[in-house]
């Protein structure tokens, strides 16, 4: 691990503190909070001087410190997009603390109102609550606003809106993948990458995204608050929340495909310290693709309990029952060990007709935070999540079509449960020391995920089924295929437990008004315990082969922050993230993680009084110690065991991305970004069984752009009338699987795939409480794919309408 940089910042920043007695002598400092006119925090609105370039925005309780202040009398003022600007006249003493205090004249309805329009919010799952000037590191968020404006249904459509972010993969037709500088997410199972509320959340079955509050993105390395997670990206999920005054809205959506969707949210104060919130959904659709089709019920209820002035209790909930058709896609035909995409309907289905994937996910969450002031809050949080898939259909075609289109197909059953504990404890403060404010977090986390998996014996009529029956790809009357299900007994089953383990620190150091240094270190540990099998046949209980393998990790981060004025900021950091490696050593110990180094700069620009962002950042990722298969054994001779591995690879992965965005009124609003990213291998041993050096790393478009316009009328007789465009680019890229070197077929295991843009067309109206809103996606019709691995070869959706109609109250 390098720390070359980080060492030397720290060093920078330790000398400037060991000097900063003498700058209390000059300078003070302001503290203070800003509530709503009904008493409670407003979080985020601008706080500067009339007289000088500085300021800061109030954290999410509504406290606010600005330090190195010189003494004298200043104006300072208080302003929120939307909102009437505030004025306060305060003196500042040298070496002293002023407390100020605002009342917004709007309520918290009010400022719910306003907030709505707007599409840049910040991202709340920092833990520190920085704002977003202070944030070193590049972030995106997709509002209420857009997932209603978009109508989006699934979270792969959220995230086409954030710079970078692409969608590469759907995997069976019952998950999505995520790509961002280099690095995927969003395998099904825990894995870490995909948060709801700030906890690890499962994310097989595609979450519910219609009714979320808003999706937001960390981008680059974020192992100091999270631990064990994906150098690209990490997303979380916001759902809505109880507020106190009365009002909900009802919706119906429908569209192509036979797609029926009712949405029901009402909100409320349940007593005059207690508030609920409930949202559910429903949806019953069929599919651009043959035979598949959906049936969803989500309901997410919720309470906001007021235990007084400084505490208050939040108790969430959802249930997702999700019944899918899974997709294998298209296939892929075997010409020449080449992996071809056949040349066939968008439509084409090639899974059984009864093939089924059915899961029952229910998640419960306790937060509870308490203010001992306006300095200090803790922060607890402990929730819980069960998910079960039961599911059955035809194996996938993995590489094994012939180039003909024949396909023997076998079967697949499965039947998973995971079970997720989270606990976690935050504690922010703000404080200073001399002249020196500081924004400090101090906390610890711990995961807790169960996972158990079926076996099962297949037969038919008491025989072992091997190949239920033979389909063609290319035409599916050739061969007369199967529609019996064969029984399915489950024989074992596999409980595999593992831990997640965390304590973290970090400081957010104001040096100068101009200045600012973020420094924090997490120690994680990750326990992957030894798997037990039980024989369901005659209850024996046995251990699996591998043994309990514990991994500890340092996670630093470091940065310099430059705020020029109180709209820009520069950034430079370093921070690491670690991957866990299976395996072991050619001494035959077990592998240690891989620590993946992490190098941003960057520049934040809030501009017209917030209504427009305009970010730039620049990434260069490097994991020095790859582990590849090992040349030789201990004692020297030729080692031909893949999982004798040594840390001799690495992986490079540079770029750039872009973010504008522009609540330029409450009338008009545009988001627009771009990404460019280069992963490739840069370090291999070039013997066999390593990646070929030079090789871009599969599921990684080199370019991804976005761009969304919405502008509705409020004046002259179209008064109410919505319109909008949205535009969204994946570049070339590869899919299938890497290559390596001596690999057995020779030939290129790689498929490339062309770049792609969709774009689409939204219009609306909206009279008093009663809205329409109609869309038409993909309007030219273009067709790509979406590639998992080499079997799961997914054409994009063709051109489809979508509307729909609300009532709010």
């Amino acid at each position: 691990m390098k720390l070359h940089l980080p060492i030397y910042l720290c060093l920078l920043a330790l000398l400037i503190l060991s000097g900063s007695p003498s700058l209390a002598q000059h300078h003070g400092s302001i503290r203070g909070m800003v509530k709503t006119s009904d008493g409670t925090a407003a979080s985020f609105v601008t706080i500067g001087f009339k007289e000088i370039r500085k300021g800061t925005t109030t954290a999410e309780d509504g406290s606010f410190q600005l330090t190195g202040i010189n003494k004298g009398t200043y104006t300072l003022r208080v302003s929120f997009v939307g909102l009437q600007t505030q004025e306060k006249t305060i003196s500042v003493q040298a070496g002293e603390v002023t407390t100020v205090d605002f009342t917004l004249l709007e309520n918290t309805a009010q400022l719910n109102e306003v907030d709505v329009i707007a599409t840049n919010k910040v991202v709340t799952m920092g833990k520190a609550n920085l704002a977003p000037l202070d944030m070193p590191q590049m972030t995106g968020v997709v509002s209420s606003v857009v997932i209603e404006d978009q109508q989006i249904s699934r979270l792969g459509d959220a995230l086409k809106n954030v710079s970078g972010v692409s969608l590469t993969q759907q995997r069976g037709g019952v998950a999505e993948t995520f790509s961002a500088r280099g690095y995927s997410i969003g395998i099904a199972g825990a894995g870490g990458n995909i948060f709801k509320n700030g906890v690890i959340t499962n994310t097989m079955g595609f979450p519910e995204a219609s009714t979320l509050e808003s999706v937001e993105v960390l981008k680059g390395s974020s192992s100091l608050l999270y631990g064990n997670v994906s150098g690209g990206l990490i997303v979380n999920m916001v759902t809505k929340k109880p507020k106190f005054n009365f009002g909900g809205e009802v919706s119906m959506r429908a569209g192509s495909y036979n797609l029926y969707k009712p949405v029901v949210d009402v909100y409320g104060p349940l007593a005059k310290n207690l508030a609920f919130r409930v949202v559910g959904t429903y949806e019953d659709a069929k599919s651009y693709r043959d035979v598949v089709k959906t049936n969803r019920v989500y309901v997410n209820p919720s309470l906001l309990y007021k235990l007084g002035q400084k505490t208050t209790i939040l108790l969430q909930g959802d249930y997702l029952k999700s019944n899918l058709t899974p997709d294998n896609g298209i296939g892929s035909l075997n010409l020449n060990q080449d992996a071809i995409i056949p040349d066939v309907p968008r439509s084409r289905f090639i899974n059984t007709t009864w093939a089924y994937n059915n899961l029952d996910q229910t998640t419960g969450s306790l937060n509870l935070d308490h203010a001992f002031n306006n300095n200090w809050k803790l922060t607890v949080i402990a929730s819980a999540q069960g998910t079960k898939v039961t599911a059955y259909g035809a194996a996938v075609p993995n590489n094994n079509v012939a180039a003909n289109g024949d396909w023997s197909r076998s079967l697949s059953r499965t039947q998973t449960a995971e079970n997720d504990y989270t606990g976690q404890v935050n504690l922010n403060g703000r404080f200073m020391t001399g002249s020196l404010g500081h924004q400090l977090l101090v906390g610890s986390d711990l995961v807790g995920i169960v996972s158990q998996t079926n076996t099962f014996t297949i037969t038919s009529n008491g025989v072992t089924v091997t190949t239920y029956d033979k389909i063609n790809i290319l035409d599916l009357n050739k061969y007369e295929t199967r529609s019996d299900i064969p029984d399915a007994r489950a024989i074992s089953r596999t409980t595999s437990p593992s831990t997640r383990l965390g304590f973290y620190a970090q400081d957010l150091v104001s040096l100068t008004d101009k200045v600012k240094v973020l420094v924090g270190l997490r120690w994680s540990q990750q326990k992957t315990i030894q798997t037990t099998i039980l024989n369901l046949i005659n209850q024996a209980e046995t251990r699996g082969t591998a043994e309990t393998k514990t991994d500890a990790a340092l996670s630093p981060k470091v940065a310099l922050i430059y705020q020029p004025t109180r709209t820009t900021s520069f950034f430079g950091s370093y921070a690491n993230n670690f991957t866990i490696n299976t395996g072991v050593d050619i001494s035959g110990q077990l592998l240690k993680p891989s620590i993946v180094d992490q190098y941003e700069v960057g520049i934040k620009n809030e501009l017209l009084g917030g209504r427009l962002t305009a970010n730039v950042g620049v990434y260069h990722i490097v994991n020095s110690n790859l582990a590849q298969m090992a040349l030789v054994k201990a004692d020297g001779s030729p080692n031909t065991d893949a999982n004798v591995k040594e840390f001799t690879g690495q992986t490079t992965s540079d770029g750039l991305e872009v973010d504008l965005t522009g609540n330029l009124s409450k009338n008009l609003y545009f988001i627009t970004g771009y990404g460019y990213n280069y992963m490739r291998y840069t370090k291999t041993s070039q013997a066999k069984g390593s990646f070929i050096e030079g090789e871009r790393l599969t599921n990684n478009p080199a370019h991804t752009g976005n761009f969304t316009l919405f502008y509705t009328v409020d004046r002259s007789l179209f008064r109410g009338l919505k319109l909008g465009a949205s535009a969204f680019y994946t570049g070339a890229r590869y899919g299938g699987n890497n290559n390596t070197y001596g690999q057995t077929p020779e030939f290129s295991r790689l498929i490339p795939l062309t770049g792609f843009a969709t774009f689409d067309l939204s219009a609306g109206y909206t009279y008093q409480k009663v809205s329409l809103l109609a869309k038409v996606s993909n309007i030219t019709n273009e067709l790509n794919y979406l590639i998992h691995d080499r079997y799961s070869i997914m054409p994009i959706p063709p051109r489809q309408f979508v509307t729909t109609l609300s009532y709010r109250f």
